[in-house]
């Protein structure tokens, strides 16, 4: 059976998929996961604009959006820069007048021993992935609660809570937007603002045609994820007719992070 979220088709279920007027900021939309998820927000209606760093990804995830009949604009920015993220936000009220969705999704990784791993390499990974999230739900959470409605997304990552080495301050960024969520979920539900966090498992979005069969047999679902599995989330998370579910982290993985193992 189709999915009714699925970002490739229709569905019968159209008014969950019309986001028409709709404003809608994604963070590090130049390639992957953000990239999926503003075509598919544009997709159904919305004006997209495309926060990314750099210029060249931007520029081309607007330009493909724009080839596919949606609305889209680039506008650059260093979200682990509070001034740039003020700028953006400010860019897109004036440009748009409003703000009805932010998807933050931008982010780095270092991977290294934390005997390694140096102070400014750490600042620089919390500081993009999640004091990003804060500072832009924050500057964006003024605009919504103007007309006392709006939803947050926030992608996470199920390295919050399992872990491989070296991945240290990559894991308590990650761990930190689960928290940082539903702490944004109380302080702004005053103001009509639900707030919700997307944790990804394997998500492929280069290389999907190399993968093995084992790479795909080790999650229930039969395959590694795509894009556009986490754009459906997002589409169905910021719904209107969704928003009791407010404060919470959707974990998609297909199935992995559950998986019991036993060495043979």
């Amino acid at each position: 059976m189709k999915s009714v979220w699925n970002v490739k088709g229709g569905s019968d279920l159209a008014k969950f998929l019309d986001y028409k007027d709709k404003v809608v900021v994604v963070t590090g939309a130049g390639r992957g996961i953000g990239r999926g998820v503003a075509q598919a927000y544009a997709a159904r209606g919305a004006q997209v604009v495309i926060a990314e760093l750099e210029a060249e990804l931007g520029l081309a995830t607007e330009g493909l959006i724009q080839e596919q009949g949606g609305r889209a604009f680039y506008v650059p920015v260093d979200v682990s820069d509070p001034g740039q993220i003020t700028d953006l936000i400010h860019t897109v009220q004036e440009r748009c007048g409003t703000i009805h969705i932010l998807i933050n999704n931008a982010g780095v990784s270092r991977f290294r021993s934390p005997y390694e791993l140096t102070v400014e390499e750490w600042d620089s990974v919390i500081n993009t992935n999640l004091r990003s999230v804060f500072l832009c739900s924050r500057e964006a959470a003024r605009i919504m609660r103007l007309h006392n409605e709006g939803s947050i997304v926030n992608i996470a990552s199920t390295r919050a809570f399992q872990s491989e080495e070296n991945s240290e301050a990559y894991a308590a960024s990650k761990g930190g937007i689960i928290a940082l969520t539903h702490a944004l979920a109380a302080s702004l539900a005053i103001d009509g603002i639900c707030v919700n966090s997307i944790s990804p498992g394997w998500i492929e979005t280069e290389n999907y045609a190399e993968l093995r069969d084992i790479d795909h047999l080790q999650h229930w679902s039969g395959r590694v994820g795509k894009a556009g599995d986490i754009a459906n989330a997002c589409l169905f998370l910021t719904h209107p007719d969704n928003r009791f579910i407010n404060g919470t982290n959707l974990i998609i993985d297909g199935g992995m992070t559950k998986t019991m193992l036993y060495v043979p």
